[in-house]
């Protein structure tokens, strides 16, 4: 897709992969989530550009992935300091940042620590801290992971993400996941893994300001459901949107998912 992107930014002794694509005045940052540790946005700003093709003419949107080389104990307030160091790198500042899932916890750290780097935040089926779902969740993948049981860790994010329809409609499909992404070494998928078992960001939560927008979903699996309106409270002036009979994959699952980001963005640039 034209004014599409791969790039790295140099993060001391390693570097962050990111997609850019679109030519527009208006900066807007996706930070992915738990996905990242298993396949980054390394080469695949093309692929990556097509869901967001209507808002490529006002937006240049970067998606970036997380530094390549993490050290043991790497929080997820660490990987906001890094996020901030490679978005000011890049010269991007007051930006349009919408955080999903693990990448919403993400956001929250960015947006509480670094307010200059963010004008408008949306934060997508996603915590403000490892509750009891979220850490029996992941902590389940974390075990998997562990054993190398690539065909679970994928059956299990699946059953966690999708809606019931969704699922049912798929079920036929689903034991392909398992042939799709099989690592190496689940070393990366690890450290991100551990990072939200070890996340609280309710202390730094009054200092974001920004627009903040805070989409959840009514079966979420994944953070549970009380997730999205602990937030909507912890959030100063911050708005809430729960989509219905959707869960996690929300994001994927929903039509309109996009179109509703971008236009809170858009209503944000208008405050």
């Amino acid at each position: 897709m034209g004014n599409s992107k791969n790039g790295t930014v140099p993060l001391g002794d390693t570097e962050m992969h990111y997609a850019r694509f679109g030519s527009g005045g208006k900066t807007a940052v996706l930070i992915p989530g738990l996905s990242d540790g298993l396949t980054s946005v390394k080469g695949k700003a093309a692929l990556l550009a097509k869901p967001y093709k209507p808002y490529l003419g006002e937006y240049t949107i970067y998606m970036f992935s997380r530094k390549d080389n993490m050290p043991e104990g790497y929080s997820i307030s660490d990987m906001a300091d890094d996020q901030a160091a490679a978005m000011k790198a890049l010269g991007i500042e007051g930006s349009y940042v919408l955080g999903v899932s693990q990448g919403g916890m993400i956001s929250q750290y960015l947006a509480a620590r670094h307010p200059e780097c963010v004008r408008a935040l949306v934060l997508a089926v996603t915590a403000p801290y490892a509750n009891d779902v979220a850490r029996a969740a992941v902590g389940g993948w974390i075990e998997m992971a562990k054993r190398g049981d690539h065909k679970a860790l994928m059956l299990d994010t699946a059953e966690k993400s999708y809606s019931d329809a969704y699922l049912a409609k798929h079920r036929a499909l689903l034991p392909l996941l398992g042939l799709v992404g099989r690592q190496k070494s689940y070393d990366r998928f690890l450290k991100n893994a551990n990072a939200i078992l070890a996340f609280d960001a309710r202390p730094v939560l009054d200092r974001i300001t920004c627009p903040t927008l805070i989409i959840g979903a009514d079966c979420d699996k994944t953070v549970g459901t009380a997730a999205a309106g602990e937030l909507r409270e912890l959030i100063a002036g911050s708005e809430l949107y729960i989509y219905k009979g959707l869960g996690h994959a929300a994001y994927e699952e929903a039509k309109d998912f996009n179109e509703r980001v971008f236009g809170f963005f858009g209503s944000a640039a208008e405050r």
